[in-house]
């Protein structure tokens, strides 16, 4: 049966309906979940060790996080476990409170998260400036890798980054060369390990870096018998638990902001980067959900208050694992709850050999990692938005205050530097060629209005001035000082165009005065908008008595003044294009045949412009049959058309498009052999009265099958319909579906049928048949619900060989909702 996956929003993981829910892995989920282990193994341990936690917090942080955010977040292929962006907090509260404090400081920080979620403020973290998440990243990567230095030169950290730095000139004095030596093994084999050449380095390469960087070092260590510390998990029976949290009640609530803080920030910047990541990934065999924020901080919330209970790290959503799941092929969250599994298994059956493993590796894999958390083409991205002293702030402030103080000195920074970007705006004028232009760079506030009066009133009257505006906000002030300046200039003779900063024509800041009816906007008159004054309408049997907005001007006047609001707004800007096409002739690239309702605005639901579509409309976006409207002496627009745009246009699609609430299919309903259609009145978008309006005129005379004398038009018309309501009574043919449900009622069903039956009319046209033989044309079966504002496309899944409006039986028809891309999103 063909049907595209529906979006996220309306099934997400839930079997097609009719199935039975089963438990079942796919093979690819294994796979993923074996080499994320592999890469989540040694971080966790070096991630712990980093902090100064027991080595088993980071096994226990690391099994939780891929069983309880893998099951309960909002991101089904994001990772969690212990990270580097929280080692440096963690390290500090170990140091401060004790390390069982440390763990009831994680489990409230999980409960504060649930509390944060439950509020659903998960978007509003994404309101915090790149800039400052990058440099706080960037600050606690430069702590990490000056506390981990010491140990790779055999020695011990210090408790913060200033103390590393003074103490690094006696360690160099005190070198272990066994230290060093494993050390420099771990990062030459980590940093080469992805560079290795040709086949037998694509055949290594399936074995993280990570993992191949510590097993060689303790290889290496265990064979040459080098005397150095190593891993020591203790007995599960000795598992340190958390207590009671003792210590200032204040230094307690900054701890867990903190926690929290970092911890929610970063599992939702990574959720976001894992949804980039699914998308542009090739392989789209599998519709991934997108990430649901507030879920899956709920899960951060829950994974946080397990793991802390069990004496585990604080968990957050990890970038690297997230990438390499979604790179190892994972095609649902049960990669990383067996990930955790996997994680689970080894701490609690390969001790001995985990006691193998130098902790000079170790440290020298997550100094590497803190290194790369300083990333250069972030600092790129940065100095490109001119962001630079936002982000080096954060990142000083992270070094020598502390992760909480330098994300607030980067938060003030931020402001400081928007404050300044809307203060600052540089306002010249200039004279070329008897036109005089202003150029107003910035945004146009309050304040920048005394500089800009001040150039404007330099203007000469009746002179012919061009205004630059180069800025994305101008405030009301700003706007009265430009009309007003306008007005007066226009009065004397003047000429005024507006300008952006790339030279193209923009809307004046206001439009002259019209009357009363200035509350009127160039897209209200396709919401059926009338200024006016309500009135009260005399109250009659059957009408409400509620207040009823009377338009102030009559049709014509509307449309005049729609034609004028197109002269001056719009002509402007397609102008060049229509002349274009004017020299050129039209060349569409595809005829779109849809009905005539006057809702449907072809132009906005393709989003195209002039020249894009070949359109034809009718009542009931109907396509009759070769020969059947010359046969009953009716004309042949639609075959002309059609004939038109294939022969002689050669455009390379056709699009069938109907609609929720069709008149035609109402009235095709309303024969006395149709179905029985009692609930059709309140189809979505079409009143009742409204139906009836539209159905009475045919409904009799549309079931009889040939033209009687003195049958109306619309009677006769909609006879080219009756297959279509043939076709939905067969039993030859399953009832289209739309986006995994059944039509809402008869009249959506048909509307749905009739798209699929006219194809096969249009499959039967000659020119039409000729093109799709020579492969060079495609069909399209659409339907636009009105209500919902809501595309649908015909869609078939390819196995049984049919097509949208192919033969009898070839295949079930299934609408399929249309779904914004990632990119779209992304800019929404």
């Amino acid at each position: 049966m063909s049907a595209c996956a529906p979006t996220y929003e309306d099934q997400p993981h839930s079997p097609p309906p009719g199935r039975r829910r089963g438990f079942r892995i796919a093979g690819a989920d294994i796979s993923a979940s074996i080499a994320v282990f592999l890469i989540a193994l040694p971080l966790s341990l070096g991630i712990a060790l980093a902090t100064g936690a027991p080595l088993q917090a980071g096994l226990v942080a690391a099994a939780v996080g891929g069983l309880v955010v893998g099951r309960l977040g909002g991101a089904p292929l994001q990772v969690s476990g212990p990270a580097a962006g929280l080692t440096v907090v963690t390290a500090d509260l170990i140091h401060q409170y004790g390390w069982r404090t440390t763990c009831a400081i994680t489990v409230l920080a999980g409960l504060a998260q649930l509390g944060l979620s439950a509020l659903r403020v998960a978007r509003s973290a994404l309101a915090v400036s790149p800039a400052i998440v990058h440099g706080m990243l960037a600050g606690i990567g430069v702590t990490i890798a000056l506390a981990q230095l010491h140990i790779v030169l055999g020695g011990s950290p210090q408790s913060s980054a200033v103390a590393n730095v003074h103490a690094l000139p006696a360690q160099l004095a005190d070198l272990h060369p066994a230290s060093i030596t494993v050390s420099a093994l771990t990062v030459g084999v980590l940093l080469a390990w992805p560079r290795i050449p040709g086949r037998t380095g694509r055949m290594l390469r399936k074995a993280p870096a990570a993992l191949a960087a510590v097993a060689a070092a303790t290889f290496v260590a265990v064979g040459a018998g080098l005397s150095l510390d190593r891993v020591d998990l203790p007995s599960w029976s000795s598992h340190a638990l958390p207590e009671l949290p003792q210590g200032p009640v204040l230094g307690l609530l900054a701890a867990v902001l903190t926690v929290t803080l970092v911890a929610s920030v970063e599992s939702l910047l990574s959720a976001v980067a894992v949804d980039k990541l699914v998308a542009a990934r090739k392989d789209q065999d599998v519709q991934i959900p997108r990430a649901r924020l507030d879920r899956e901080l709920a899960g951060q919330g829950a994974a946080n208050v397990v793991s802390g209970a069990l004496g585990g790290l604080p968990i957050t959503g990890v970038a690297v694992r997230s990438a390499a799941n979604v790179a190892a092929g994972a095609v649902s969250r049960h990669s990383a709850m067996l990930h955790g599994l996997w994680v689970a298994v080894a701490a609690l059956f390969l001790v001995p050999v985990l006691d193998l493993i130098p902790l000079a590796a170790l440290a020298a894999l997550v100094m590497v990692i803190g290194i790369q958390l300083v990333n250069v083409v972030h600092m790129r991205n940065v100095q490109r938005n001119r962001e630079l002293l936002v982000y080096v702030g954060t990142l000083a402030g992270v070094v020598f205050t502390g992760v909480l103080e330098g994300v607030a000195i980067g938060i003030a920074l931020a402001v400081a530097v928007a404050l300044h970007r809307v203060t600052r705006t540089r306002i010249t004028l200039e004279e070329q060629e008897g036109v005089h232009r202003l150029r107003a760079r910035g945004q146009l506030t309050f304040l920048a209005v005394p500089r800009l009066s001040r150039l404007l009133h330099q203007v000469p009257q009746g002179s012919d001035c061009v205004v630059e505006l180069d800025g994305s906000f101008m405030d009301h002030a700003a706007y009265e000082a430009l009309h007003d300046w306008q007005v007066a200039h226009l009065a004397q003779g003047g000429t005024v165009e507006f300008t952006g900063g790339s030279g193209d024509p923009i809307a004046e800041p206001a439009e002259p005065a019209m009357g009363s009816n200035t509350c009127c906007r160039p897209w209200t008159p396709w919401r059926n908008h009338h200024c006016g004054a309500p009135v009260e309408q005399p109250p009659t049997e059957g009408r409400s008595t509620d207040k009823q907005w009377v338009p102030s001007r009559v049709q014509g006047g509307q449309l005049a003044s729609g034609l004028s609001s197109f002269q001056r707004h719009t002509a402007p800007r397609v102008r060049g294009e229509l002349a274009r096409l004017a020299r050129e002739g039209q060349q569409p690239s595809q005829l779109f045949l849809t009905c005539a309702d006057s809702r449907l605005v072809t132009s906005m639901i393709t989003a195209s412009g002039p020249g894009d579509l070949f359109t034809v409309r009718n009542v009931g976006n109907l396509v009759p049959l070769p020969g059947e409207e010359g046969a009953q002496g009716q004309d042949e627009s639609v075959a002309a058309a059609i004939e038109y745009a294939v022969d002689v246009l050669q455009v390379e699609s056709i699009t069938i498009c109907g609609h929720s609430g069709c008149g035609a299919m109402q009235a095709l309903l309303s024969t006395p052999d149709a179905p029985d259609t009692t609930d059709t009145a309140d189809t979505p978008g079409t009143p009742a009265s409204q139906a009836t309006a539209e159905t009475t005129a045919a409904s009799q005379a549309a079931s009889q099958p040939t033209p009687q004398a003195g049958s109306s038009p619309l009677t006769r018309w909609l006879r080219h319909g009756r297959p279509s309501l043939e076709r939905m009574r067969s039993s030859d043919h399953a009832w289209a579906r739309i986006s995994g449900r059944l039509p809402a009622d008869a009249v959506e069903q048909l509307c749905l049928t009739n798209v699929v039956q006219q194809l096969e009319h249009l499959r039967a046209h000659p020119a039409v048949a000729r093109r799709l033989a020579e492969g060079r044309l495609e069909l399209h079966g659409m339907y636009f619900h009105v209500g919902e504002a809501q595309a649908y496309l015909l869609a078939s899944d390819g196995q049984s060989g049919g097509s949208p409006g192919g033969p009898s039986g070839s295949t079930d028809e299934v609408f399929n909702r249309v779904a914004p891309t990632a990119f779209e999103e992304s800019r929404a």
